[in-house]
């Protein structure tokens, strides 16, 4: 199982208001939960600075991954990085 870091930043026409945020979030998570019920999200953030939510997940499909990635950038309007990582302390004993 891999961990992938999602970052993410909402587009200007994202978010009206918290009513509106709140049910493109609910619609989103209950397509990731169809689409891609084998990522397990292990955390979400919200931050202040070059993006707006931090996910965490865990997923043996690059390719799920990657789908739920394309279900957050579209119904979530909003731009998206991702990256695989991995743990300091395994990082660390592969160098």
């Amino acid at each position: 199982m891999s961990t992938y870091i999602i970052l993410s930043r909402f587009l200007p026409d994202a978010v009206e208001d918290a009513k509106t945020f709140m049910s493109v979030e609910a619609r989103v998570s209950e397509r990731l939960r169809n689409e891609c019920p084998n990522v397990k999200w292990k955390a979400r953030y919200a931050t202040f600075g070059r993006f707006d939510m931090v996910d965490i997940v865990e997923c043996a499909d690059p390719a799920e991954v990657a789908r739920a990635t394309m279900i957050i950038r579209t119904l979530g309007k909003a731009v998206t990085e991702t990256m695989q990582a991995s743990e300091w302390s395994t990082f660390v004993q592969h160098v």
